[in-house]
C-alpha cells in the first residue's frame, strides 16, 4: 500500500481538549482528519484556565462561566489564606460546554468527528490500520488506515499502552468531583462565586488536595488521591457538609485517573504519537491540565505535520522535547513541592502559611496566568527561597 491510499493522513482517539486542539490543527492545514470520541464524556475538572489560553488558542469569552480573583488556601487546623489575584483572573470553563465547542471547531474545520471506541491498531507497510467500534444503536466494528495516529485518549491511554513501552508505568491520582448547582441563599462566608477554595487536609486526601471551584450558578466540588483505599466520594460528602452545600442539587459524578508525571517518551518511532494526559502532562502538585494539554496537542499537531511532510519518524520526538523545554523545569519543581509539603499535616500547614507571603503569592500568579517563569524580579525569588529554607528546617511558625 501507498501512502496516498491511506483513508486519514492522521486519526485523532480522543476528542478532549489536547485530541480536538490537534485534529482542529492539522484539519486548519488541509490533512484529512479523523478524530474518534469514546462517547462524549465528561472527565472530572476544577475547569480553571489562565488568561493567556484564550488567546494562544482562540476561545470565546463566552465559555467562561466565572472569572476567579481570589484563591483560598485551608490548612488542616481549618486555618485558611487568602490570595488575591491582582489586576488579572483565573477563568473557569465547565467542559461539558467547553469540550463540545472544541470538538465542533474541529469538524468545522474539515475533521471527521466520530462516536467511537478505540479497539486495536496495527502496521500495514507504512500505514497503522486502526480498529473501532461505533457508539450508536447498532455497534459496529470499522478499521480504517492513517499515515499517522494520535492518542490523546487520557491517563493510562489504550494507544499509549498499545505502542509506546513502559507506558502503563505512568503514575497517577484518581480524581473524582460533584458538579452541583448552587442555592441563591448559600452562606457567602463559605462559599464564594469569585474564589476558589483549595483545601490542604489530611483527612479529605492523604496526599493531594480537595477543591471547591465556582462555575457560574454550579459549582464544582472535588477531591484527587493516590491512595488505592481511599474514597473519594466520602471525602466529597464530607467537604459539601463543611461549605454547607451538602443539600444542593447534584448534576453530574464523574471519576478519572488524572497523570502526575510526564511520560519519559510520547511516541513509537515509526507513526504513533501521544498527547495530553495521554503524554502525563499534568502539572504535579496543583493537578493543572487544560492548558498544558492543549499546548501539547498543537506541539503534537506540528510534530505529526513534519512527519506527514518528511516521511522521518524522529520528527515526532519533537513534541515532548519542545514542551519539556517549555515546562519541564516547572513540572520538576512542581512534582518535589507534592512530593514533600502533601506529605504530612504537618507540613501541609507550613505550606498553607507560606502562602501568605506577598512575594510566594505575586510569583505564583504571574507565573500561573502568564505560564512564564517570572524572570523580573530577582530579589523576590531569592527572598521566598530563603523563606522556603526556613519553612523546611523549621525557623518560621506555621
Amino acid at each position: 500500500m501507498t501512502e496516498n491510499t491511506a483513508d486519514y493522513d492522521t486519526i485523532v482517539v480522543g476528542g478532549g481538549p489536547s485530541g480536538a486542539t490537534a485534529a482542529n490543527d492539522l484539519a486548519q492545514r488541509g490533512h484529512r482528519v479523523l478524530l474518534l470520541e469514546r462517547g462524549f464524556r465528561i472527565k472530572p475538572c476544577g475547569g480553571a484556565i489562565p488568561p493567556c489560553l484564550m488567546d494562544e488558542f482562540d476561545i470565546p469569552e463566552h465559555l467562561l462561566v466565572a472569572r476567579i480573583r481570589s484563591a483560598r488556601m485551608v490548612s488542616p487546623r481549618g486555618e485558611a489564606v487568602d490570595m488575591p489575584i491582582d489586576g488579572t483572573y483565573v477563568g473557569m470553563v465547565d467542559r461539558d460546554e467547553f469540550d463540545p465547542w472544541l470538538r465542533e471547531r474541529a469538524q468545522s474545520s474539515g475533521a471527521d468527528v466520530v462516536a467511537g471506541v478505540f479497539k486495536s491498531l496495527r502496521y500495514e507497510g507504512e500505514q497503522v490500520a486502526l480498529t473501532y467500534q461505533t457508539k450508536d444503536d447498532n455497534p459496529r466494528i470499522i478499521t480504517v488506515t492513517a499515515r499517522s495516529v494520535l492518542g490523546a485518549d487520557g491517563a493510562r491511554s489504550a494507544v499509549a499502552r498499545a505502542t509506546i513501552p513502559d507506558a502503563d508505568k505512568t503514575p497517577w491520582v484518581l480524581a473524582y468531583h460533584e458538579i452541583i448547582e448552587v442555592p441563591e441563599d448559600q452562606n457567602w462566608a463559605a462559599y464564594d462565586p469569585d474564589r476558589c477554595d483549595v483545601w490542604y487536609q489530611g483527612r479529605l486526601s492523604p496526599d493531594f488536595y480537595a477543591w471547591v471551584f465556582p462555575h457560574g450558578r454550579n459549582a464544582s466540588i472535588g477531591v484527587g488521591s493516590a491512595h488505592k483505599d481511599f474514597s473519594a466520594k466520602a471525602s466529597v460528602a464530607a467537604l459539601r457538609q463543611d461549605v454547607g452545600l451538602t443539600d444542593a442539587v447534584t448534576k453530574r459524578k464523574e471519576g478519572a485517573p488524572i497523570p502526575m508525571k510526564p511520560m519519559k517518551r510520547w511516541d513509537d518511532g515509526r507513526a504513533v504519537l501521544v498527547s495530553g494526559d495521554a503524554a502525563g502532562v499534568v502539572a504535579p502538585a496543583s493537578g493543572e491540565g487544560i492548558y498544558y494539554a492543549m499546548l501539547c496537542g498543537r506541539l503534537a499537531a506540528h510534530a505529526i505535520e513534519a512527519f506527514l511532510v518528511t516521511g522521518d519518524a524522529r520528527e515526532l520526538a519533537q513534541a515532548r522535547k519542545r514542551f519539556m523545554k517549555l515546562h519541564g523545569k516547572v513540572f520538576w519543581v512542581l512534582g518535589l513541592l507534592q512530593r514533600f509539603w502533601y506529605g504530612t499535616d504537618k507540613r501541609r500547614e507550613k505550606f498553607v502559611a507560606m502562602c501568605r507571603d506577598p512575594d510566594v503569592q505575586t510569583l505564583t500568579w504571574q507565573s500561573y496566568t502568564t505560564k512564564k517563569l517570572v524572570r523580573r524580579r530577582p530579589l523576590a525569588h531569592v527572598r521566598v527561597f530563603f523563606k522556603d529554607v526556613a519553612q523546611l528546617l523549621g525557623l518560621a511558625r506555621a
